[in-house]
């Protein structure tokens, strides 16, 4: 993940939340604290740490498909039959005929 990291410059979008009620009067810390709003009790919607993580899942899984593309590139590929099995030449012969009456 450090590698990761660098890639995408350390995103981090876990301090964003929506206030879904108000802030008490007695409150004294900044409003825009997501950790001190949620130890005094305003109710929260976090959604910061669900983005960062769907961004951090999105990098892993790109990453992740082009090193399985670059191993299916590398991989043996079977051989093509080189030769066909008697049985199909002559089915072609008798193909070929029957196309030309």
């Amino acid at each position: 993940m450090p590698l990761i990291g660098k890639i995408s410059g350390g995103l981090d979008f876990s301090g964003y939340f929506l206030l879904l009620g108000p802030v008490p009067a007695n409150y004294t810390g900044s409003v825009t604290d997501y950790a001190a709003l949620k130890k005094a009790g305003v109710p929260l919607l976090g959604y910061g740490e669900f983005v960062t993580v769907a961004v951090n899942f999105l990098i892993v899984a790109f990453i992740i498909f082009l090193v399985v593309r670059a191993a299916n590139k590398f991989m043996a590929k079977p051989e093509e039959a080189a030769a066909d099995p008697a049985d199909v030449v002559l089915l072609r012969e008798i193909r070929d005929e029957l196309k030309r009456r």
